[in-house]
């Protein structure tokens, strides 16, 4: 739930950190919109009485940054919604923050993990206070919060963001700043939870290729998805990089030839055929859409690591990656 207040109308690490509920959960946040020239201090929930009317989002950590060991500013909020959106498939999302930049994590059953990764270059500002910096929250309301003045669609009319973290037990709390209105959310935060470790490494992959997107966007959008499963085939030889899917219709079978202009690296030691249930890889789908390259690849176990690079508006590139496990009830 969300409760509103108005104001008068004047390259990153892989980390794992452990679960329970934080001792703020009665919900799951609060919002107060500020406008500028507005009494703030009688107006701000927990908030100090600093004056935004005269001090510019952008600079106002410089008296409050000593309380947070967590701050991130955009000058674009969209930058960061969108790849969001790129792993929102459940609730809850743990957030990973090191000196490198942050990386979210969602997962399904053990057997889908997502994980958005944002280097702290991407940020107009980025302070850190310790090595690592972790907390759970709920990756919908957040996403709800960052589009709170609902996207603007005026040209040059951005949204600005901080987002700032006290620590255990204290809120997610973001300023969002669009045409002189300051909106101050603050989001409950857990625990995190120990995300899965599918110890998927580059020295156990024995298939790997990189496709440009647009090519498996158009393969994506013909998929026959009555069919259970998605059949990955990668081959040193024909058929090379084979998508096959097993539907009402009959089976389907898309095949992408190795000096495709859309392949950009072709790296098979070994024939590999291995299915994956369709509604898993089906979220993947969100960051392909965003995507201008896509990493396919598959290790000796058969689990599939899908890396997909993402420009934002500003054009500076983030990266999103899907880990899923085979179906086992694949027969040879």
């Amino acid at each position: 739930m969300i409760s509103v207040l108005s104001s008068p109308a004047k390259s990153l690490e892989c980390y794992h950190a452990c679960a329970k509920p934080s001792a703020v959960e009665e919900e799951e946040a609060e919002v107060v919109t500020l406008y500028r020239g507005a009494d703030l201090e009688n107006n701000c929930v927990s908030c100090s009485s600093t004056n935004y009317s005269t001090m510019p989002l952008s600079t106002q950590s410089q008296t409050d940054d000593e309380q947070y060991i967590l701050v991130a500013s955009l000058d674009n909020a969209h930058n960061l919604s969108n790849i969001l959106k790129a792993i929102t498939f459940k609730d809850h999302a743990i957030f990973s923050a090191t000196p490198n930049g942050l990386k979210v994590t969602v997962e399904d059953s053990k057997c889908l993990q997502a994980n958005a990764f944002i280097q702290a270059e991407i940020f107009q500002e980025y302070t850190i206070q310790e090595d690592l910096v972790g907390f759970q929250v709920n990756l919908t309301v957040l996403l709800d919060c960052l589009n709170i003045f609902g996207g603007s669609t005026v040209p040059g009319v951005l949204t600005a963001l901080r987002m700032c973290y006290r620590g255990y037990g204290y809120p997610l709390t973001l300023f969002l700043e669009e045409g002189g209105v300051v909106t101050v959310c603050k989001i409950n935060t857990q625990e995190p939870e120990e995300p899965i470790d599918f110890e998927f490494c580059s020295a156990n992959v024995t298939n790997k290729v990189i496709l440009q997107s647009d090519s498996l966007k158009e393969t994506f959008s013909e998929l026959d998805m009555t069919s259970e499963v998605l059949q990955i085939t990668m081959s040193p030889s024909q058929p090379y990089f084979r998508l096959s899917t097993f539907g009402n219709a009959g089976n389907a079978h898309y095949d992408y030839p190795k000096d495709s202009d859309m392949m950009e690296l072709f790296q098979c030691t070994k024939t590999q055929i291995n299915r994956y249930k369709m509604s898993l890889l089906k979220p993947s789908t969100k960051a392909l859409a965003l995507s201008c390259k896509v990493s396919v690849r598959i290790d000796s176990r058969g689990f599939l690591s899908l890396q997909y690079l993402v420009r934002n508006d500003d054009g500076q590139i983030c990266f999103v990656e899907y880990y899923c496990c085979p179906d086992e009830e694949l027969e040879e």
